[in-house]
């Protein structure tokens, strides 16, 4: 669960929401510390083979389902993501790295 401005938002919500966009194959959401709203919503997208889009579309696609809070607040677009031995997706590789691209951490 990410506690962004003392609002519950629940990343698996905005997993599926994002899941039947045309383009993206796969999608993890985290959440990033920020000091203003406690935190903010990151999503990683992984798209279909042959398919692109942009951050503003996909942002574009969330304003149209979901409340303003839930729209995430950074889109990040990756090949694959950071898996255990039994193919689990590992978020906390992709909390650090959400946290590396914001200078959150060295």
């Amino acid at each position: 669960m990410i506690i962004r401005g003392g609002e519950n938002v629940y990343a698996f919500e905005i997993e599926q929401v994002i899941y039947h966009h045309p383009c993206v194959k796969d999608v993890q959401v985290v959440g990033v510390p920020v000091e203003r709203l406690g935190e903010e919503i990151y999503a990683f997208i992984e798209f279909k083979e042959g398919y692109t889009c942009t951050e503003e579309n996909i942002k574009d696609y969330f304003k149209t389902r979901m409340a303003r809070f839930k729209v995430p607040r950074y889109v990040k677009f990756v090949e694959e993501f950071p898996l255990t031995a039994t193919g689990k997706v590992q978020k906390f590789k992709l909390k650090e790295e959400a946290m590396r691209d914001l200078n959150l951490i060295d």
